[in-house]
């Protein structure tokens, strides 16, 4: 189950960050971005290619990437992933799903829900040595 939710937050970090780039078509705006055009950039008044940038290259996508496949790399290494992980992005897919309902937070609920059940049959199946006590 965390082998799958890995997966799933990994394509979901790549689906966004891949799918502003191309089909929202950010990547337009690289010369833009890369020649200093964002550095008066005013938040509150955004240029089409501010806004580009924060969908593409400055959103979630690359850090959902950076969860995901250190989800993964714990896994294939028999490490549990901490539950942190898990309920830190249960709660943001909760807000995102109140404030951008037609987004894929289903896709979210369900790849937090099989890393909190992969992680509690982890921590049954091989407890953590008790706080304290040496280690044999």
């Amino acid at each position: 189950m965390i082998k799958w939710a890995g997966w799933i937050i990994t394509l979901c970090g790549t689906g966004h960050t891949v799918g502003a780039l191309t089909t929202e078509k950010a990547a337009r705006y690289a010369g833009t971005w890369f020649s200093g055009g964002l550095w008066s950039e005013d938040f509150t008044d955004m240029t089409p290619a501010g806004s580009a940038y924060w969908l593409s290259l400055t959103s979630f996508g690359i850090p959902l990437i950076l969860i995901g496949l250190t989800v993964l790399w714990l896994d294939r290494r028999g490490i549990t992933p901490p539950a942190f992980i898990a309920w830190t992005l249960a709660g943001w897919t909760a807000v995102d799903a109140v404030v951008l309902p037609f987004t894929p937070w289903p896709l979210f609920v369900v790849g937090c829900t099989l890393l909190l059940i992969g992680i509690r049959r982890a921590r049954r199946d091989n407890p953590a040595p008790k706080a304290g006590l040496p280690r044999a």
